[in-house]
């Protein structure tokens, strides 16, 4: 299972409760993890990094109050890892083929459809020399696409 994760995301659950907590750079810490264990464009992810102090008139008006005693980012902060957690218990780590996935749905996206089928029957068949039959279609490309595809890939 996802024993090593899930002991991970607990550190940084408790690192929360530390004294000289720096939000931003728990952030980056706690981002790099989950990009590793989720993929870059996964929810919690996302939440991670949205995650932020509101210094506005209202929200300090309400945080000098007695209402709250706790710190609601370190809250939203705790819940969401308890969330990524709860997924990893419950559904174990994510499937590494859906990034396969994931750069076919942006190649077809890019390329022509006698392209996209060249590449796919070229990768799916059994013949040797895959590689020189996938730089020839890829080569015959404008270098515009190219770099658009490659761009599209990283980014995902």
């Amino acid at each position: 299972m996802a024993e090593k994760e899930i002991a991970l995301l607990q550190k940084q659950r408790e690192k929360l409760a530390d004294k000289s907590f720096d939000l931003e750079a728990w952030k980056k810490q706690t981002t790099l993890f989950l990009h590793r264990i989720f993929g870059a464009d996964h929810a919690i992810v996302r939440m991670i990094t949205e995650l932020k102090y509101d210094y506005s008139s209202w929200n300090l008006r309400d945080a000098t109050g007695n209402e709250k005693s706790d710190d609601p980012v370190k809250m939203q902060a705790d819940e969401i890892l308890e969330a990524a957690i709860l997924e990893l218990e419950s559904l174990g780590l994510p499937d590494p083929a859906s990034s396969t996935e994931k750069v076919w749905e942006l190649m077809e996206e890019e390329l022509t459809g006698k392209q996209f089928k060249a590449l796919k029957a070229i990768v799916e068949s059994t013949k040797k020399n895959k590689l020189g039959k996938v730089q020839e279609v890829l080569g015959g490309m404008e270098k515009e696409n190219l770099i658009s595809i490659l761009s599209r890939i990283l980014i995902s």
